[in-house]
């Protein structure tokens, strides 16, 4: 079994800066792709970031310039740097990725962390 747990989230004031971060633990072989969604309340949950294995890094327009998604694939971690945050930023965000096991592979989701954007 694959387990994704984040952490980071909390309560800033906007114009705040926050970091999410993200680690996938269980028998894994390799990770794939790893992504951040977020979903606001009574909306859709929206991909706003995504980063493959070599580094590469998209972004949904609503957040670019402003967050920048890394990883760690020694330590199976993605990470979600914030900033310049405004209150539409709030959501519960998630993190997910491509695991492969020995002898599966699929899309593992963690619980989510809360991120609240409020003076």
């Amino acid at each position: 079994q694959v387990q994704l747990v984040e952490s980071g989230g909390g309560l800033v004031q906007p114009g705040g800066s926050l970091r999410l971060s993200c680690a996938a633990s269980g028998r894994i072989v390799s990770v794939g792709d790893m992504c951040w969604y977020r979903q606001a309340p009574g909306q859709h949950r929206e991909l706003i970031a995504n980063i493959n294995p070599t580094g590469h890094a998209t972004y949904d327009n609503s957040v670019m310039g402003r967050f920048s998604i890394s990883r760690d694939n020694a330590k199976n971690e993605v990470n979600l740097d914030m900033k310049s945050l405004q209150t539409d930023d709030t959501a519960n965000y998630s993190c997910s990725a491509v695991v492969s096991l020995s002898s599966t592979s699929g899309i593992s989701w963690g619980q989510g962390t809360q991120v609240t954007v409020s003076s």
